[in-house]
């Protein structure tokens, strides 16, 4: 099974974090917004989507969701998280399977998720 406290946040990376219009109305009521103003602020026009997550610079996968602390790797809206992020993985992590091939692999159980610790 896939363990999230340690990933550096890859699902976050993703090119496209899909919105709904109620992960829209989520975010303003967390920050306390109208739905314009969340949807302005938080979100950007993207090509098969209605609503898509505004990202923000990280340098371990060049982009990420603007909600991801990039120092503590981890979500800092996860009460307020968009529905596509509730529901990742869905079944199997791809990254977490990944990391696990490469750590056996190199028989080093730290391999590849220590090159983001601090």
């Amino acid at each position: 099974m896939y363990n999230c406290a340690k990933c550096p946040g890859y699902c976050c990376s993703y090119p496209l974090i899909q919105l709904t219009k109620r992960d829209v109305e989520r975010l303003a009521k967390h920050f306390d917004l109208s739905f314009e103003q969340a949807r302005k602020k938080f979100t950007k026009v993207e090509t098969g989507a209605k609503y898509a997550m505004r990202r923000k610079n990280d340098e371990i996968f060049g982009r990420i969701c603007r909600f991801f602390d990039t120092d503590e790797r981890r979500c800092t809206i996860y009460t307020a998280r968009p529905t596509i992020c509730r529901e990742y993985p869905g079944g199997r992590c791809g990254y977490y399977d990944f990391l696990a091939s490469e750590r056996n692999s190199q028989n080093d159980p730290e391999h590849v998720a220590t090159t983001w610790n601090k």
